[in-house]
Parts: C-alpha cells; structure tokens; sequence
C-alpha cells in the first residue's frame, strides 16, 4: 500500500473529493453553458485514454487520500468507455464513493450497467418541467428523455438521485415551486444553482443571477425549516421540507447551491482533472498542471502524484468572483466539469 500525502493547500485545505470530466462533448446547447453551433470539440488524441483516467484515479485514491469520484462532462453519457472507467474506480482500495453529474440523456439506457459497474449515485440537470422551455433552453427536444433517465436512476438504485437547476430571470425563475413539487412527488432531492460565469460566449451578468435569497423566497409557500445536519464541505445548504419524506423514508430536503452570494471557498475539498489531463485547483482557475504529459512521457507514479500535489497547494483563498479584477476562466464549463 503507497503512503497516503493528502493535496493541501496552504489555506489548511484539504482535497478528497476529485471532479473527472471525460469529454468535452455535449448532446444539448444550453443557451447558458454553449453557444447553438455549439463549440471545437477537443481532439481525442488529446483526451486521456481509458487507461490513463484510471491510473490517475487510482493514483488520486491510493495516494493522494481522495474519497469521492465525480464523473462529468461535457456530457458523460457520451464516453464511449463510460462503464469501465467505472468499474476499475470501484475495484481500488480503498474504494472511493462514485458518482455522475448528467443532462440524463442517455441515463435510461445506461443506469443499469453503471450501477452494476459500481456507481453509487447521479445527479441530473434539469432546468424546466415545460417541454416548450426546455427545447428552447437546451436547443433540443429531448425532456421525456430527461424524465425517463431520472425514473432509470431510481429503479437501478442510483440513490438519492438528485435533480441540478439552473433558474434564471425572465426565463424559468417561476417554476421552482412546481421543480421541488415534482422532485417530492417522485422522491428526487432537488438542488437549485446559482448561475456561474462559466458560459462559452462569457455573457454572463450578475445582475440578471436569480441570488440563493430570491430562490428561498420562491420556495416560503413550503414553510421550509433549516437543517440541523451540518452540511460539511458539501456545497449546496439544506433545508427541510415539513410533511414530506424522500425515498429512502427521511425527511425530505431542498438544496441550494450560492456559489455566488453564498460562496462555500474555505471549506472546498475538491480538485479537477480536465478531459485532456489538466488538474484545475478552483472552478474558476485560468492555470492548469499539465499531467497528461507526465503520464505520456513515462514518469512514474510518485512524480505524478507529487506534481498533483504541488499543483493543489497553490490554491487560492478563494474564487474571486466579487474582485473588479476577475477574469473568467478561458474555458467555458463544459470543458472543465462541474
């Protein structure tokens, strides 16, 4: 067994948690992530092989002391080697809790496999219950799709599912009463998200962000109660919603994720690895370590989990979103991961 040298940062933070985007590629053009033509995708002879995903999954688990695998995207459904990837995460030692971030297309067909795989949960994104919206946010008439990826989940056991939304002014700020009514009604855990500057054409505008308070204001009519649980470094803050139970009989919750006017920076536990093997140490990073590279020229193990390490150590407080000196990072979402 390799001697466990956790990624911390200066700040005495400590990652365990490792987001793995797999493509850059999406099925959808949300109006907020990509423009409608959609983007370059990424070469594949610069994406990380199958191979090399594992082994730097492996070197993240059974070295750096990650816990939590998070696959995204793009849109990781699109992954051809999806279900390997994930069945070589479950088999290390120690076995870290694996999960997937997706737009649910393609989750009807998959949910089985990858649960037998070893994948533990999902998450969806889901935006809008109205399929006139829906194509009209992510350019593609693909809801009953989405709505039958969710039911996938939950047969195959991907438990709790939990459902992503986006609400944004003038759009789809009305509908989060009728979200957490469905996500209730079908015992799915809904989380809201705070809009990020993270889109492609880099048109996003603080000012037109629906805020954490105006989504809690939405949602009074439910007499929410605020969860004892500490919520640790997860992101999204919880509330109870009274009178009501999710699928596994516990006391039913709404989560809400203010990365913006709520940011959760000094308790953040994560690190990211980039489709093409960049490790980004914040969301919202303009630097990249480059560990493709160490990994194509034939350095061992122990080099590149020490330069993982020293590229996580240098981590700043924090996103920097409120600084008038804050740059979007150059990559748009779907080619960094969630």
């Amino acid at each position: 067994m390799s001697t466990v040298i956790p990624l911390a940062d200066r700040f005495g933070r400590v990652a365990t948690d490792l987001r793995v985007s797999l493509t850059d590629r999406c099925n959808l053009r949300c109006t907020y992530c990509m423009p409608e033509e959609g983007l370059a995708w990424m070469p594949r002879e610069q994406q990380l092989t199958d191979d090399e995903v594992g082994r730097l999954i492996r070197i993240a688990v059974e070295m750096l002391g990650v816990r939590d695998v998070r696959f995204t995207g793009g849109e990781p459904l699109l992954r051809r080697g999806l279900v390997g990837i994930v069945r070589a995460a479950a088999s290390l030692s120690p076995r870290p809790d694996l999960m997937l971030t997706t737009n649910g297309i393609g989750l009807e067909r998959l949910a089985g496999p990858l649960r037998e795989a070893g994948l533990d949960r999902v998450n969806v994104s889901l935006d809008t219950l109205d399929p006139v919206r829906f194509q009209a946010l992510t350019r593609r008439d693909r809801l009953d799709d989405v709505l039958r990826g969710l039911a996938a989940a939950a047969a195959a056991g991907l438990t709790p599912v939990k459902i992503n939304t986006v609400l944004m002014r003038g759009i789809n700020d009305d509908e989060a009463p009728a979200l957490l009514r469905f996500a209730l009604d079908h015992g799915y855990q809904l989380r809201f998200i705070e809009q990020m500057p993270l889109d492609a054409q880099h048109q996003w505008d603080r000012h037109t962000m629906v805020t954490a308070d105006e989504i809690l204001a939405s949602l009074s009519p439910y007499g929410l109660l605020p969860d004892l649980v500490s919520r640790g470094t997860a992101p999204a803050e919880t509330w109870l919603v009274p009178g009501h139970v999710d699928a596994a009989g516990e006391p039913a919750r709404v989560g809400v994720i203010g990365s913006v006017t709520r940011p959760f920076c000094g308790d953040c536990d994560r690190t990211r690895l980039t489709a093409d093997g960049q490790v980004r140490d914040c969301l919202f990073a303009r630097e990249e370590s480059d560990l493709r590279k160490l990994l194509r020229d034939g350095a061992p193990d122990a080099e590149v989990a020490e330069a993982w390490r020293v590229a996580m150590s240098g981590k700043r407080a924090g996103h920097g979103i409120d600084d008038p000196a804050f740059l979007q990072p150059t990559r748009p979402m779907s080619a960094i991961g969630g």
